[in-house]
């Protein structure tokens, strides 16, 4: 007689959300992350019971001072390595001050140029996609570099 084979579980994903504030003279709001350092978009994991607009709001506002208007979803991006997946909308700024939190240690307006720059490419190309019109865009990365579709 044949052994029950014990059912192997689906690998678990978690989902994010991260925000592309734009600001009426174009510079794009980004955060220096307080545990490694990397400047990135401001967001987070969705909670469990949040819409994916709502949560996009909470993690902008807890990270940044900023009061957002979500526009549009802009971008889907996967990290392979680690079972993420991000959702990316573009926002308005509507209120607040910039500040630090307990995950960012800087809060800054940055040009397209200076995003390139200081951004790594998997972080980076989700504010240029968002800036683009063509999205939303769906991209994989392995956690440093693009991964071609395909």
């Amino acid at each position: 007689m044949s052994q029950p084979q014990e059912a192997t579980p689906p690998p678990l994903h978690s989902v994010s959300v991260a925000g592309v504030v734009v600001r009426e003279d174009g510079r794009l709001l980004a955060i220096r992350r307080a545990d490694n350092g990397t400047w990135e978009l401001p967001g987070g994991i969705l909670e469990l019971d949040e819409a994916p607009e709502a949560g996009v709001v909470r993690e902008v506002l807890e990270e940044t001072g900023i009061h957002v208007e979500v526009d549009e979803l802009t971008g889907v991006y996967k990290n392979m390595v680690r079972g993420v997946v991000a959702l990316v909308f573009r926002c308005k700024p509507s209120g607040g001050t910039e500040r630090t939190s307990s995950e960012s240690t800087a809060v800054s307006w940055l040009t397209p140029d200076e995003v390139s720059e200081r951004m790594t490419e998997v972080y980076a190309v989700r504010l240029l996609d968002a800036l683009d019109g063509d999205g939303p865009h769906v991209r994989s990365h392995d956690g440093k570099h693009l991964i071609s579709a395909g």
